[in-house]
């Protein structure tokens, strides 16, 4: 049962440690979220290094997160309103720089011109426009991101040779992957009818990308998957390659990533929604889109097979409700497919990223809790037989179930590591839709004994491996193969450093051997200002 999984861990004991400067209940420190960038660092900085950092990496590693919660008087009430701040490591010749600059939307553009907050954000209600009367905000409703929000602080992403940064609303932001300077500003709205969108496509060895949207059609809302096939202007050739509509008509569910196999598009429908008529209240009031997510406590969680030839629904599985983030991979074997999910038990930890919880989570004792995910393998039986009684999975090497149940087959998953693991990589140029043995994330146990570890998860034999250090907050880890690789984790491991305590003004680049998870060398950098974590980020390598 996914409650008993996700729950039942030595790791959920309630502590009583009080909270006096370096002890903290949880163990982690909040700080490292709240912090604003104060000084864009245009031109590229040096470092201190320590160790080596291997010759043969050659490119940048670049960030996306929350970079600016103020603007003049006012404070944004969520972490997913913070201003994009993108980062990049540049690494050539085992020399690193560091610089960062500010996403230039027009959310903030408009809030730096106010000094104040004038555009509402996810959690955040702005102070009204004089100028948006009610009759302007309902037409926007009719062009999505226009009016509203377009912060793109959650990732980056490769179109062809062009770097884009985005969250789910439908515009992107084209920038300079050398000065980090923003280029073009793209609604997929105008282009293909999207009004929002997943915050992580799959890229394709030949570079054609696959992404997971909403579009509004005459029946109402529809999940599509669009295929931007590889060009000039990538992210203009688009085409539906797969649809399929919710099974609430008006309350479609919330999408953060979707799974891909051979010959499947995978969708994940958490019970966790977008009510369509509180969105366009929201929309009409000025009130923040947090209001119009509604979560159905009492519907289990549907996952659907969309053929890749067909675009078309082939089969569709349950399982009990709950609430993801990320998948961590997908592939297809032996009449099954295997889907790995960091899963948690409900949406409680969108509450927890408001800014207010992070600066009082040390005197929540329920906080760890709320935040509490793990690893889980669902196997899903392609050639299920109506008649067929007991496990319907006959997988070998796998725990995980299957049964028939009220006439769907109902899915009850296997846990993979019992730690919390979040924002998962692998060697996805060669495992992603493959059978894999090794995933990468970062801990989300904040009530570890070091909650800002790197993990590596083997899940053949449900082990692990963990990087930390006292103190210090690793970012979500990138694999990089070595040259001429003999296995799996034949590489290194990239990731940045921040550290709390009021160490505000550093920031590192760490590089593991991934095999080991032995420290190969480090760079850290001295700031002008705080330096707050970030999210997800893309290494894009360059020739020598």
């Amino acid at each position: 049962m996914i409650k008993k999984l996700i729950s039942d861990s030595k790791d959920n004991e309630n502590r009583s440690k009080v909270y006096s400067g370096e002890d903290l209940y949880p163990n982690c420190d909040a700080s490292i979220w709240t912090r604003s960038c104060v000084k864009e660092l245009v031109e590229p900085i040096e470092g201190e290094m320590t160790g080596n950092i291997p010759p043969w990496i050659c490119g940048s590693l670049i960030r996306n997160g929350p970079g600016n919660l103020k603007f003049g008087p006012d404070t944004f009430n969520h972490l997913f309103d913070s201003s994009a701040l993108l980062h990049r490591f540049a690494i050539r010749n085992g020399r690193v720089t560091y610089q960062c600059r500010f996403v230039e939307t027009n959310s903030f553009l408009k809030n730096k011109a106010a000094q104040r907050i004038v555009v509402t954000e996810f959690g955040t209600k702005a102070v009204p426009d004089p100028c948006q009367s009610i009759f302007s905000r309902f037409s926007s409703i009719f062009h999505p991101g226009e009016m509203g929000s377009d912060n793109a602080m959650i990732t980056v992403y490769p179109f062809g040779d062009d770097m884009f940064a985005f969250a789910e609303t439908p515009v992107m932001f084209r920038f300079d992957t050398d000065t980090l300077a923003t280029l073009e500003r793209v609604n997929l709205y105008d282009t293909i009818g999207l009004v929002h969108h997943s915050s992580h496509p799959h890229v394709m060895p030949d570079g054609t990308v696959y992404n997971l949207g909403l579009i509004v059609s005459k029946t109402g809302p529809r999940y599509t998957v669009f295929e931007f096939t590889p060009g000039k202007r990538q992210w203009e050739n688009a085409k539906v390659v797969a649809s399929q509509p919710p099974r609430w008509k008006l309350n479609p569910g919330y999408m953060h990533t979707f799974g891909i196999t051979d010959n499947y598009y995978i969708l994940i429908e958490q019970p966790l929604s977008v009510s369509v008529r509180t969105m366009v209240y929201c929309q009409v009031r000025n009130e923040p889109m947090m209001a119009a997510l509604k979560w159905f406590e009492n519907e289990p969680t549907k996952l659907y097979l969309l053929s890749r030839q067909t675009g078309k629904l082939t089969q569709a599985f349950t399982t009990e409700a709950f609430f993801f983030l990320h998948v961590i991979n997908s592939f297809e074997k032996n009449g099954h497919i295997v889907l790995d999910i960091c899963c948690y038990k409900d949406p409680q930890t969108l509450n927890c990223m408001y800014i207010e919880s992070l600066k009082n989570m040390q005197s929540n004792p329920n906080y760890a809790d709320m935040f509490r995910v793990r690893p889980l393998r669902f196997v899903l039986p392609l050639d299920a037989k109506k008649s067929a009684t007991g496990n319907l999975v006959k997988l070998e090497g796998t725990q995980a179930k299957a049964f028939w149940k009220d006439g769907t087959v109902f899915c009850e998953p296997e846990r993979l590591c019992d730690i919390g693991c979040e924002t998962p990589r692998l060697n996805y140029e060669k495992c992603g839709r493959r059978e894999y043995r090794y995933f990468y994330g970062i801990s989300a146990d904040v009530d570890a004994d070091n909650p800002g570890m790197i993990i590596k998860v083997d899940v053949k034999n449900k082990t692990k491996i963990i990087w930390s250090e006292d103190n210090c907050y690793a970012s979500e880890p990138i694999f990089i193969e070595s040259p001429n690789p003999q296995f799996e984790d034949d590489g290194v491991i990239i990731f940045s450093l921040v550290w709390g305590r009021g160490d505000e003004n550093h920031i590192g680049l760490v590089c593991l051997c991934a095999k080991s998870f032995k420290e190969l060398g480090r760079v850290v950098f001295s700031t002008p200002g705080p330096v707050p974590k970030c999210l997800h980020g893309w290494f894009t390598p360059q020739q020598q």
